[in-house]
C-alpha cells in the first residue's frame, strides 16, 4: 500500500561517466537526479525530531557517491543502483520514484534531455 507521504530532492546535478558511447566513459557529462521517497511523516511531524524520518542530506550524499563514483553504460542500470542503495540504506523509506536524466546525451537533434524513470519497493 503506497503511503500518502513523501520526501523529494529535485534535480541533483551531480557529474558520472555513465553511456555506452567510449567518450562518454572518458570524458563525463552531467546528470541530473530526482528521487520521490514513500514514507510516513507524521510521527516526525508531531515530534519534531529526525530519529523519526530519513535525513535528505544523507540521501543526496548517498545518491551523489553513486552518480560520481559508479560507473554504467545505461540509465536504467543507474536508476536501478541508486533505488537499491536507498532502499538498503534508509529504513523509514518504502518505495520510491527515481528519475535519471542526461540533459547532453550524444544525440544529433535539439532536445532538453533524455533519461528514464522508475519506482521500485520494498520486498
Amino acid at each position: 500500500m503506497k503511503k500518502c507521504d513523501y520526501i523529494f530532492i529535485e534535480d541533483m546535478t551531480f557529474y558520472g561517466y555513465h553511456g555506452v558511447i567510449d567518450f562518454e566513459a572518458e570524458y563525463g557529462q552531467p546528470f541530473v537526479i530526482s528521487v520521490k521517497m514513500e514514507t510516513a511523516t507524521k510521527q516526525a511531524g508531531e515530534s519534531d525530531n529526525l530519529t523519526y524520518s530519513t535525513h535528505y542530506g544523507e540521501v543526496f550524499e548517498t545518491i551523489k557517491t553513486v552518480v560520481e563514483q559508479e560507473r554504467f553504460q545505461l540509465l536504467e542500470a543507474l536508476a536501478e543502483r541508486i533505488a537499491s542503495c536507498v532502499l538498503g540504506t534508509y529504513p523509514l523509506i518504502d518505495a520510491l520514484s527515481v528519475i535519471v536524466k542526461k540533459p547532453h546525451a550524444p544525440i544529433r537533434g535539439n532536445f532538453k534531455t533524455v533519461g528514464v524513470e522508475i519506482y521500485r519497493e520494498r520486498m
